[in-house]
């Protein structure tokens, strides 16, 4: 033993690019356990979130950002407001591009992050979907685009994901040790719990109905050891989708109820009682009173 300390490095890695190519999916799968919500609806994450991944002599902290979208609601514009933040002083930009359909929307994207001096990764996603040769073709489409590396991966299946763990660390400078080992999100428990209660919505609801939710958390209580009782109000902008969400006899809301609550007693490790009420709050997407009600500020 020479008395000197290990070198340790960190950084900060914010991850982009359109709705839907797996954002949420990746950061989920690269920190190991669940941080984010996830579904197959645009624009599920609406902040951005935080997941921290140590290992014995680095650490990543992930930002997972909104799909970068026209916002056509005063949250769609806070939404791409935490994109834009979340670029700036950041050690590397990984944009995730959804492999089976690359879009001009994608390359003009790359095109917007080339004239930026931070290491820049493109990872291809879902490749998994596709035959071999279209990853190559979508690989040749970014050639131009001033990427460090381009890394074809899956989300869902793991493939690659060595490889882009290998790339991120070599890219991070040396640094202090920003979070404590065993923490993995930034995110307090009465957020956390209002997303899962949304994520269940978005999984159940018609089309026209999940854009307008949002789930305010009224109360987290522990009644006595090992039970804990969440009182929380789901938002929705109609009187129509009110009926939706309730569904018939109150059907729909005791399964989001149901689902919600069994991930909430993982994360909480106890037993939940969960009382949800439906609200109506006209226009609430554009209303900066409910947004901040509901977290969403800048």
């Amino acid at each position: 033993m020479n008395g000197q300390q290990e070198k340790f490095f960190s950084g900060f890695v914010t991850i982009v690019g359109l709705p839907n190519v797996g954002k949420s999916s990746l950061m989920n799968a690269l920190v190991g356990e669940k941080v984010a919500i996830v579904s197959s609806r645009p624009q599920t994450t609406r902040n951005r979130i935080m997941g921290v991944l140590t290992h014995e002599n680095n650490q990543i902290v992930f930002l997972d950002t909104p799909g970068i979208h026209n916002p056509r609601t005063k949250l769609g514009e806070y939404m791409m407001q935490s994109v834009q933040g979340a670029l700036d002083g950041m050690d590397c930009i990984l944009m995730l591009s959804d492999v089976s359909h690359i879009t001009e929307k994608d390359l003009a994207i790359a095109r917007d992050l080339s004239g930026k001096k931070t290491p820049k990764i493109l990872a291809l996603n879902k490749i998994d979907l596709v035959h071999p040769e279209k990853v190559l073709a979508a690989t040749a489409s970014f050639a131009e685009a001033g990427f460090d590396e381009i890394i074809p991966i899956s989300a869902k299946t793991g493939s690659g994901l060595d490889v882009l763990l290998e790339n991120l660390r070599k890219i991070l400078p040396e640094g202090p040790r920003y979070f404590p080992d065993d923490m993995i999100t930034d995110q307090p428990e009465r957020v956390i719990c209002a997303e899962i209660i949304r994520e269940k919505a978005l999984r159940h609801l018609r089309d026209e109905v999940p854009h307008g939710i949002g789930v305010e958390i009224l109360g987290i209580t522990a009644i006595r050891d090992g039970l804990t009782e969440i009182h929380a109000n789901v938002y929705c902008e109609r009187e129509a989708h009110k009926g939706i969400i309730i569904g018939h006899h109150g059907t729909m809301l005791q399964t989001i109820g149901t689902e919600a609550r069994m991930d909430i007693e993982r994360l909480l490790d106890c037993h939940v009682n969960l009382k949800l009420w439906v609200k109506i709050r006209n226009d609430w997407r554009n209303n900066a009173s409910d947004l901040k009600n509901l977290g969403y500020e800048k």
